[in-house]
């Protein structure tokens, strides 16, 4: 076990949903003032990884067990003030998990599934915080897991903040603003990228694809986060090497989706579901996790012309 916590400062504190604050060692090395509030937020997995951000800089770092130690994962330990022989040996111990059987897990081969697809690491913006009561409040009331790393946002709106990984790197964000203004989200997303690639697990026969951010968490799918797939998604969404199924939001943009999904040669599916459900996330609320997934793969369909008459029979719902 490699317990990165040790190394941390005697003042510190643990909040409910498993990060630990302390005074952010970055934010001196960023140009910014000494933390002197505890805004450095670090969240240790059992197995040894973590995932660091600053809540006052917006830097982020990460290390998984099993791989080297990143550049940024580096830094941040000798701004903890780690020796640098220690973070050889931290570097070492993990390299030596990658031979033992189970390590390399589900993650890790999907990973190496992936069509060799990069994207640009970016910070997260720096005024952020951990989720307050309502937004936690607003996350189960939507039936959404608080295991994701969501942070809360108060400006220029009160929202939460959903980081874009890609191969556990953060290369973007969404936020979801709370006060049911217009717009409600606010993105920044790069060419190509799909999320909830990292919430993929080898072994899994179907990669479901979704439209919004909400809907692939609240099945572990994947999201195009909007009703249209570019050539760059379908790349990377092929790269998992898996049966894919499409399910479009019950709504006129999703046609669109579906016209697309015919288009590839994709697997589409159009539950019937109880009145004022229109996408998976409103499903999971009513059905559940696992009644919704049971609906989909019932209803998907291969066959184009299967596929135009369930298009057919949503139009004509959509118009009563």
């Amino acid at each position: 076990m490699i317990d990165v916590v040790s190394f941390l400062p005697a003042k510190r504190k643990s909040t409910s949903s498993g990060w630990i604050s302390f005074n952010a060692p970055c934010c001196s090395h960023q140009g910014e003032n000494v933390d002197k509030r505890q805004r450095g937020g670090l969240k240790p997995s059992p197995d040894g990884s973590w995932s660091y951000h600053c809540f006052n800089c917006g830097y982020t770092s990460s290390f998984v067990l099993g791989r080297n130690l990143s550049f940024k994962a580096r830094k941040l330990l000798q701004w903890l003030n780690v020796p640098s022989e220690e973070i050889e040996r931290i570097n070492l111990e993990s390299l030596k998990h990658k031979s033992i059987a189970g390590l390399l897990t589900d993650r890790q081969q999907v990973v190496e599934k992936l069509y060799n697809i990069e994207f640009e690491d970016r910070n997260l913006p720096a005024d952020t915080q951990p989720l307050n009561d309502s937004a936690r409040e607003y996350l189960q009331n939507r039936n959404i897991s608080l295991d994701y790393p969501f942070l809360y946002k108060t400006m220029p709106r009160p929202g939460i903040m959903i980081p874009f990984t890609h191969n556990n790197q953060v290369v973007g964000h969404t936020t979801r603003f709370l006060d049911n203004r217009t717009p409600k989200y606010i993105q920044d997303i790069q060419h190509g990228y799909v999320f909830g690639t990292d919430l993929q697990r080898d072994g899994w026969q179907w990669a479901i694809v979704v439209e919004g951010v909400f809907d692939a968490l609240a099945i572990n799918g994947l999201a195009v986060l909007h009703a249209e797939v570019n050539d760059a998604q379908v790349r990377l969404i092929r790269s998992l090497a898996r049966d894919i199924v499409v399910v479009p939001d019950q709504d006129e943009a999703g046609m669109k989706l579906i016209d697309r999904a015919v288009e590839l040669g994709w697997a589409v599916s159009i539950p019937e579901w109880p009145e004022g459900v229109k996408d998976v996330n409103d499903a999971v609320i009513q059905l559940g996790r696992l009644g919704t997934l049971l609906t989909i793969l019932a209803n998907k369909e291969t066959s184009k012309i299967k596929i135009e008459l369930r298009k057919k029979q949503l139009a004509q719902r959509l118009r009563h």
